[in-house]
């Protein structure tokens, strides 16, 4: 049976450290639950407890599941694979001490960090991938963390596509998929960030259903995918301007979705994810909207 989270960045707690204050976490976990959700993402390391039996009682005091927990890390750079390893792993025992049925490393590159991705996000050609040598580099360091969370903590690790990224389109993820072994590597399926990166959502999980470990429901709004095009905008100028918007309200159509998801007989975790940074608007109350959408939905 599907299950519905969501997570910290709907409240503005994102992986960039963007200006703006951000609500505590008690105030996030206790308007999740207020609003429907049975499940949380961890969030950036140090938003939430680091301690396992502190972390456990918040969850357990609002009916929440921790799911999975977001780890970027910069693999086309070797020199980072070892600082990344070490994240990593102090998440994974983190959530393995935590919630260990549930929740998952979900693993990325260090997006926002390369000029020219992060420019032409949603715009990328192949002259904008990685080299041959650098594929190698990013796809051995993907998998080498993740047989590593996997061997000594038990937990599985997905691969989370990301716009302003090295793995955004949908050629991008089919390669890095080939390259990686599905007994350590799966996929974190992003419908927004899919569609950003110019696939379609439904076609997408039907040719990564065979690698799917995870799914995040985010909207995208093609409205606002032409304005970024027409005024040559970045990734961070088209996430202010509400390009991942609230569900239903942009161009993903999320029945097909579900529908295919229940044709693979999916049974994990969906994830709500909206990113909201400070003065956007009341994330609880878009996460209420986005709750009872997902409801008039069958969900």
């Amino acid at each position: 049976m599907i299950k519905i989270a969501n997570a910290p960045c709907s409240w503005g707690v994102l992986e960039f450290g963007l200006e703006g204050n951000t609500d505590t976490y008690e105030k996030v976990l206790n308007e999740m639950y207020e609003t429907g959700y049975l499940g949380t993402e961890l969030g950036d390391w140090g938003f939430m407890p680091s301690e396992p039996s502190q972390l456990k009682k918040e969850l357990d005091q609002r009916n929440l599941n921790l799911v999975g927990a977001f780890v970027p890390v910069n693999f086309v750079d070797p020199a980072a694979h070892e600082s990344g390893l070490n994240l990593a792993l102090k998440t994974a025992r983190l959530l393995k001490d935590t919630d260990p049925e549930h929740a998952r490393i979900v693993l990325s590159d260090d997006n926002g960090k390369n000029e020219t991705r992060t420019r032409l996000t949603g715009r990328i050609k192949p002259e904008h991938s990685l080299s041959s040598e650098n594929w190698d580099i990013f796809t051995k360091g993907v998998e080498s963390i993740a047989k590593t969370v996997k061997n000594e903590t038990g937990l599985h690790c997905v691969f989370h596509h990301h716009c302003a990224g090295y793995i955004e389109t949908p050629w991008e993820i089919e390669r890095l998929l080939d390259s990686t072994s599905p007994e350590y590597v799966n996929l974190c399926f992003d419908t927004g960030h899919f569609a950003f990166g110019g696939g379609d959502p439904v076609q997408g999980l039907i040719q990564y259903r065979e690698r799917m470990g995870h799914v995040h429901f985010k909207d995208w709004s093609h409205t606002i995918f032409k304005e970024v095009v027409e005024n040559d905008l970045d990734y961070f100028d088209a996430v202010g301007k509400g390009i991942f918007c609230e569900l239903g309200k942009g161009s993903i159509n999320f029945r097909s979705v579900l529908d295919e998801l229940n044709k693979q007989k999916y049974s994990g975790w969906i994830v709500v994810e909206q990113d909201v940074l400070p003065g956007m608007g009341s994330p609880k109350e878009s996460a209420k909207r986005n709750r009872e959408y997902l409801n008039s939905i069958g969900l």
